[in-house]
């Protein structure tokens, strides 16, 4: 079975409902800040609220009141969202609490998903998550980054239903390159998915907003790609020297001063479509680190518009699809003729 998806219809479908939290009732919190009980139905933990009667930061005096669990356990009530302070819910570890401000922590409090920022969940089982990323975030951070980032998000996404729960990158796309990307919920589904990664992806499709007016309505650039000591991709002049990459493309519409294609990767290597549009003269728009002279398109042409693989539990034959940005149509749009 062939099952497409495409961001409009992404939000509810495969989504997990919200948890609530199982914990015990704390029944030893600190006397000089007595906490006063609420109403407690059956099967219920009853909120604990607390009148700060001296400076102190949130997560150490979570740890001194919440009694009977571990130090994670404490830090994952308050990444739930279940701790307030003065009516509103905080979750940074380090909030200074100051004497006088109410803290209220109801581990029956339904847990709310984190907002996600520069990403979309296209689609979410057991096995993996699939989402929609913008231009502009971070798949994942490097060395020494401490950025927002689409795998950072997606971790606290599953941890709200399970504090050991992770996810693990499977592919990437660049900073400033939108579209489809997939990420799995275990090692075992990422490594299952990198190994036959040639087998199971059927077809990774991308729209590339280039420079110029390309001339041939199709085409193949084959090369063989290395890296400069400066992280910078490009095509080796010699048969063999570096990876074999092959890149196939259509043109879909175009002007005097850009063209719109469709890109199909035969082989995935880093920055392979930057690399090769150059190489043919027509580098993406907006990518000045391999030629690109224009500015006006305001981010990277280059979009993951559908991916297609073999779901490596279920055996299901799966799409997915992003649409094409607004933004390549407009600048692609042909010219009007009188």
């Amino acid at each position: 079975m062939n099952t497409r998806r495409n961001p409009k219809d992404t939000s509810k479908r495969g989504l997990k409902p919200a948890l609530t939290s199982k914990s015990k009732p704390d029944t030893n919190a600190r006397k000089h800040n007595k906490p006063s009980g609420r109403p407690n139905p059956a099967g219920k933990t009853p909120a604990k609220t607390y009148t700060i009667t001296e400076p102190a930061e949130l997560l150490p005096f979570l740890l001194t009141h919440i009694t009977g669990r571990g130090r994670n356990a404490v830090k994952s009530i308050l990444s739930r969202g279940q701790v307030s302070v003065n009516g509103k819910t905080v979750t940074k570890h380090n909030f200074q609490l100051h004497p006088g401000q109410t803290v209220v922590i109801d581990q029956d409090k339904p847990v709310e998903a984190p907002e996600m920022i520069g990403l979309q969940i296209m689609h979410e089982d057991e096995d993996l998550i699939i989402i929609q990323k913008d231009a502009g975030l971070l798949s994942i951070a490097t060395a020494g980054e401490n950025e927002l980032t689409a795998y950072r998000q997606l971790m606290e996404h599953v941890r709200v239903s399970g504090p050991k729960n992770r996810i693990f990158v499977v592919h990437r796309l660049d900073r400033d390159t939108s579209g489809v990307m997939m990420f799995a919920k275990s090692e075992r589904i990422q490594q299952a998915l990198q190994n036959t990664w040639k087998d199971t992806v059927k077809e990774r499709v991308y729209v590339a907003l280039v420079e110029g007016a390309v001339k041939k309505p199709s085409g193949t650039v084959s090369s063989w790609l290395k890296e400069t000591s400066t992280l910078k991709m490009y095509s080796s002049p010699h048969e063999g020297d570096g990876q074999h990459a092959v890149t196939h493309y259509k043109l879909i519409q175009g002007n005097r001063h850009f063209s719109l294609l469709d890109v199909t990767l035969e082989t995935g290597r880093k920055n392979q479509i930057r690399v090769h549009m150059a190489d043919i003269g027509h580098p993406i728009a907006g990518d000045k680190k391999y030629g690109a002279e224009t500015k006006t398109v305001g981010r990277l042409g280059l979009h993951a518009r559908m991916l297609s693989f073999i779901h490596p539990a279920s055996g299901e034959l799966m799409t997915f699809e992003s649409p094409i940005p607004k933004s390549f149509l407009k600048y692609t749009a042909p010219a009007e003729t009188n």
